[in-house]
């Protein structure tokens, strides 16, 4: 049952015997409100995840016609806003839903990860910690490893890598925790943790630009020339435009 169906049968349930009943119609009574507004954020949540940010709007909107303050609507909306490059409207209403639940894991993380995206960095790292302190939240390890990702991005090296640490030993297959521990230590010339972290990374993720250079650094590390050369190439081939790409040919 798709969720479109599944809605229409939830509303269609809720109405069902009020003309011949006599009884108040139920999506006017508390009750029913509650469960057409979370429907209706469902609706919406799984549009998003398929992609459909425009069509995820309209049963937001009427989650919010229930009930302005919903913080699951909001911070659903929150999310649409972010994906349309809407940043004010995306911080307006992820401030909505913490008004609401200041204390969300999940709504902290989320909006910690668009203050990342909009550079904000010190702030992005605030609202991670919060959401770093509920024990029980089920993507704490992700909450770390964003915290590991934006103390590196303020320069705090020595946080980066306790904060990713931390990730790393409440979930070992974290390909972008494990990059940037690889990252960290090659620039430390630690070289054989750098492998071990880069080799792990390889074995969960796709390569991108940024970890092609570090193989093909570290394979130079360890004189595997014939490694360096074969990353070399696939950097060349599929990311011809970019610095990493320039730095490899810099020190060709």
């Amino acid at each position: 049952m798709s969720l479109r169906v599944a809605l229409l049968v939830l509303l269609a349930s809720l109405s069902a015997g009020c003309v011949t009943s006599g009884d108040p119609d139920p999506v006017k009574t508390s009750k029913g409100r509650d469960e057409a507004r979370a429907a209706y954020v469902q609706l919406g949540m799984g549009y998003l995840q398929k992609g459909m940010a425009e069509q995820a709007k309209v049963p937001l909107g009427k989650a919010l016609e229930l009930d302005g303050s919903d913080a699951d609507a909001n911070a659903a909306l929150g999310l649409v806003f972010q994906v349309e490059m809407e940043p004010d409207l995306a911080e307006q209403h992820f401030r909505k839903a913490l008004a609401v639940r200041p204390g969300d894991a999940r709504i902290l993380n989320n909006y910690g990860s668009f203050l990342f995206e909009q550079q904000r960095y010190k702030e992005a790292y605030e609202r991670f910690e919060q959401a770093s302190a509920d024990s029980l939240y089920p993507q704490r390890s992700r909450v770390f490893e964003s915290l590991g990702m934006t103390a590196a991005m303020l320069g705090q090296r020595d946080l980066a890598r306790q904060q990713l640490e931390k990730a790393l030993r409440l979930n070992r297959q974290q390909p972008r925790a494990l990059l940037e521990m690889a990252e960290l230590s090659f620039e430390d010339r630690h070289y054989v943790p750098a492998r071990d972290y880069y080799d792990r990374f390889s074995l969960l993720a796709e390569q991108n630009a940024r970890s092609l250079w570090l193989g093909a650094r570290l394979a130079g590390v360890f004189d595997e020339r014939d490694k360096a050369q074969s990353l070399g190439l696939q950097l060349k081939r599929l990311y011809p435009g970019t610095p990493e790409y320039q730095q490899y040919l810099s020190e060709q």
